[in-house]
């Protein structure tokens, strides 16, 4: 599925990775290799409301993006009244089983914070070549988690002054908005792709979101779509979103050889 040129590399971290355990993670999840034997990022997956780590995990493999490793993780929390396997990232029925209007994802970023840790501290992952893609409430989770993550960055250079700010590498979030108003005065730098359907999709996105995502982050895209629903499905759907990558993937020319980024662009 994937055809595009990735960004040269930087850093000197591990060619290859160790592959998290699921002592380190609470949750079920599918970890891919990259198929060319060069770990140089890792694409986490988040699912939609009511789905599985399985299916993501799926796509991961087939995204076939080079130098990538793929982790599909399952949300923690199971749907109450359902006999299927149906998963939340966070409490989003009330009692009498309407969605909530402002749901809390703490649970979610609790988790992911901790995915974290053992992914760069255990695995020898850089932030920066992590990337999150999410589908719907996936989505929410993944741009929420770039703030929190920004967020703590910006407190441990307060505390240390000496301490180099390291965001995320990047997050595409289909058609899941923020859950909260962010009011940063230091935007986010990890760049965001927005992929919006048109209403009336059930899954477009509210109007005005893109306001919330200008509060928190400085570098983000929108691909807006003439129509359809749900996840991208065709390859021109997904041409938006493999380009992002194509710009924001790191690649390893060669043991002990890298040429050194430059800024990121919007």
């Amino acid at each position: 599925m994937s055809d595009i040129h990735l960004r040269a590399s930087s850093d000197s971290a591990p060619r290859t990775k160790e592959p998290p355990k699921s002592s380190s993670i609470p949750v079920p999840f599918t970890y891919n290799p990259s198929d060319d034997g060069t770990d140089e990022n890792l694409l986490i997956l988040l699912h939609g409301l009511g789905d599985t780590h399985i299916p993501f995990g799926k796509l991961g493999r087939s995204l076939k993006l080079p130098q990538t490793a793929t982790l599909a993780l399952r949300a923690p929390e199971q749907i109450p009244f359902l006999y299927e396997q149906a998963f939340q990232w966070y409490t989003s029925f009330d009692p009498l089983g309407e969605l909530l209007d402002r749901p809390n994802p703490t649970p979610a970023l609790d988790l992911l914070s901790r995915v974290f840790t053992h992914l760069v501290d255990d695995c020898a992952w850089p932030p920066h070549r992590i990337h999150l893609f999410g589908f719907a409430q996936g989505g929410s989770v993944a741009v929420e988690f770039g703030l929190r993550w920004w967020r703590a960055e910006l407190e441990k250079q307060r505390s240390e002054p000496q301490h180099a700010l390291h965001p995320l590498g990047s997050i595409v979030t289909v058609c899941g908005p923020l859950l909260s108003y962010p009011t940063l005065s230091n935007l986010c730098p990890t760049p965001v792709l927005v992929f919006d359907r048109p209403p009336p999709a059930e899954t477009a996105l509210p109007s005005g979101v893109l306001t919330a995502f200008k509060k928190g982050y400085g570098h983000f895209k929108e691909a807006k779509m003439n129509g359809g629903d749900g996840m991208p499905r065709s390859k021109d759907e997904w041409e938006p979103i493999m380009r992002f990558w194509s710009e924001k993937l790191g690649r390893r020319q060669m043991e002990g050889l890298y040429e050194v980024m430059s800024g990121m662009t919007a």
